[in-house]
């Protein structure tokens, strides 16, 4: 059978978005014949604006390419949320993918969404509500989580990003990380997704 390529593409400032795709690699590379790839967005702030704002150097995860996308038969796009949408780094980076828009090279692809944001009103929903309108003109076909992460979904006692739309993570002032609980949700949804890749990919 055929390998099933899944390629977790992301944008992270902090590292929050960055521990989530690791997560999400592991939990789609659990599934036999699934290849999980992690790939950064290019960056478009210059190194002296980064540094004011106090962001760590990027890890040497490989910088993704819009031409590198139709390669994969899955994809799932990682942010931090900026007014309750997707960051500027990677609305430029879909904005940059008109050409496989023009010939719909991405269509019929699953593809997923996680996200951090600054608070629990933040945008945990808004923002992966907002960012399905780039895979709609894309016609790639939107994998939620819904609730199938179980009762971790309905877990009030401690506080947990994410929702039904996909994993997230709060980040606070930048000093809070993701808890196990949100990494938990990141794993499953990388499995998760996976599974509904490879059913796809194998269906004639």
């Amino acid at each position: 059978m055929a390998t099933t390529k899944v390629y977790i593409v992301y944008y992270s400032m902090y590292g929050h978005v960055e521990k989530l795709a690791e997560e999400i690699k592991k939990g789609a590379a659990s599934v036999e014949g699934v290849e999980a790839k992690l790939w950064q967005v290019p960056e478009i702030l210059p190194e002296e604006v980064l540094g004011k704002m106090g962001a760590p150097p990027k890890s040497d995860v490989p910088i993704i390419t819009p031409n590198e996308l139709p390669e994969a038969d899955g994809l799932l796009f990682g942010f931090p949320t900026r007014f309750g949408l997707m960051a500027a780094q990677f609305k430029a980076f879909m904005d940059a993918t008109g050409g496989l828009w023009r010939t719909q090279a991405l269509a019929g692809k699953p593809a997923g969404l996680f996200y951090s944001t600054g608070s629990q009103g933040g945008g945990q929903e808004t923002t992966p509500l907002t960012s399905i309108t780039q895979l709609v003109h894309h016609g790639l076909i939107f994998v939620p989580i819904g609730y199938t992460f179980g009762a971790g979904m309905f877990e009030m006692e401690a506080v947990k990003g994410g929702s039904p739309y996909g994993a997230g993570t709060f980040a606070g002032d930048g000093s809070r990380q993701p808890t196990e609980l949100e990494l938990a949700q990141a794993f499953h949804q990388g499995k998760y997704f996976a599974g509904i890749a490879k059913k796809l990919k194998a269906s004639p």
